[in-house]
């Protein structure tokens, strides 16, 4: 059955795939669109970039487009319609979809098709939106590889884990894909693949129904083309779920239109380094070297205490236990399906004491406080998203030492696709705020965007 296209207004110029979520979303509201085409114009475009690009793990163009006719068919009868009506949403593959396998990025997962929809799942149903297919995850959502090339260069790496779902978003495949950090993957591949990323703060969206690696630490958020973009999918996302004890009764923010609004006041930027900073490429540095001669007396830098150098090994004791406890079985059952890097981290895993465990746990909470104090100075920290352009390497999915702190934080981070490396690839400017400070942290975002002219 195909859709009925009544009282369409005047079509957006130019094909459908190219528009942002927030247009997409408006145009197929007010009808100036339907679903269906939007829908059509995707799968046209992952039908001529897909053998180059390699960002799908599933895909069913005609589940896809039974999705969206039955979209136009409710806006068509009148029916409420949510949010993400009739938009199109890729899905890391490490989340639960009863309609569509879930393999998790590795062969021991194969064919494996869930029960039931993960939480998150059934709240973008919820909101109207069209699950379009899941996309590439590294092994276990770890950093070995899958297939996906970065769609700015198909000979470097597009980041990971969530390599498939920056990829798509990137490549006009999808405008709008949900990934997963526990380390750096949402902030690292949105900064090599060149869209905006963003990692609301821990306990904010549920997990329920996806893998898990380390609970203090996993968090949802996704990739889009504006912060606009990102505030409309998470938004959508945000909620109390029994399932999920990390996520706890709060109001709900409203994301997109505190991103959408004018700061009462001209925001202030610290620049933290961090103390991955000495890894930062010669580009990187020049780049931010510009942004706070651009910034002016807007910004202002701030030493961390060295107390703040502990974050990467207590987040990688945390990590690192958690996996041997949740990833063990996997190599119990076939252990040489599994790669080397992932089988050391197991290993490292099984060797983290209950006390060193449980200190870094209580860690968490001390360096919060830490960054409490510089919040309440500043409205953001800014800092490089990642040691600079994507590297021109398909065995590494790059460095996470430039999230790391800031994922062992819970704080909220988000990538923007301001900088530009020597070679011509985006290097992102990580943008981080208080923890629950979301909105917040999304209306400074897009000043910080407006500003500098992107």
């Amino acid at each position: 059955m195909t859709s009925p296209e009544p009282n369409l207004r005047s079509a957006p110029t130019g094909e459908p795939n190219e528009l942002s979520a927030t247009e997409a979303a408006r145009a197929i509201a007010v009808g100036e669109i339907t679903s269906e085409r939007l829908v059509g114009s995707c799968l046209a475009r992952i039908a001529e970039r897909e053998e180059t690009v390699r960002a799908w793990a599933f895909l069913d163009p005609d589940y896809a487009l039974e999705q969206a006719r039955a979209a136009d068919v409710l806006r068509g009868s009148g029916g409420t319609i949510g949010p993400l009506h009739g938009v199109p949403v890729g899905l890391k593959d490490i989340i639960d979809t009863r309609a569509m396998p879930t393999e998790n990025g590795t062969p021991l997962d194969a064919g494996r098709q869930p029960a039931r929809d993960a939480t998150i799942v059934n709240l973008l149903r919820q909101a109207g939106a069209v699950i379009m297919g899941k996309t590439v995850t590294t092994e276990l959502a770890f950093f070995h590889p899958g297939k996906t090339r970065n769609p700015v260069d198909p000979n470097r790496t597009p980041g990971g884990s969530s390599s498939g779902s920056a990829a798509a978003v990137a490549d006009r495949m999808v405008p709008l894909a949900i990934g997963t950090q526990t380390y750096g993957s949402l902030i690292r591949p949105a900064s090599f693949c060149g869209v905006v990323g963003f990692k609301p703060s821990f306990g904010l969206i549920s997990r329920h129904g996806l893998l898990s690696l380390s609970p203090p630490l996993d968090t949802v958020g996704g990739f889009g083309r504006s912060v606009d973009d990102v505030a409309l999918l998470c938004e959508a996302l945000i909620g109390h779920d029994p399932n999920d004890p990390a996520t706890e009764p709060r109001a709900r923010p409203r994301l997109l239109e505190s991103a959408r609004s004018e700061p009462p006041v001209t925001p202030s930027f610290a620049l933290v380094k961090s103390p991955a900073w000495d890894k930062a490429d010669d580009d990187a540095r020049a780049g931010f070297d510009e942004l706070v001669r651009a910034l002016g007396t807007a910004c202002e830098q701030v030493e961390l205490p060295d107390v703040f150098g502990q974050a990467h090994s207590l987040l990688h004791k945390l990590a690192t236990a958690d996996m041997a406890r949740l990833l063990g079985p996997y190599e119990k059952r076939g252990g040489e399906h599994l790669s080397q890097e992932l089988r050391e981290q197991l290993g490292e895993g099984r060797a983290v004491s209950a006390v060193d465990y449980n200190a870094a746990r209580d860690g968490q909470e001390i360096l919060n406080a830490g960054l409490d104090a510089i919040f309440d100075r500043f409205d953001a920290i800014v800092t490089t998203a990642a040691r600079g352009q994507a590297p021109r390497d398909l065995k590494t999915t790059g460095d996470p030492a430039f999230s790391v702190l800031w994922t062992y934080c819970g704080v909220p981070a988000l990538s923007l696709p301001l900088l530009t490396g020597n070679d011509g690839l985006p290097i992102g400017v990580q943008v981080v705020g208080r923890k629950f400070d979301d909105a917040r942290l999304l209306r400074t975002a897009n000043w910080l965007a407006r500003e500098l002219g992107s």
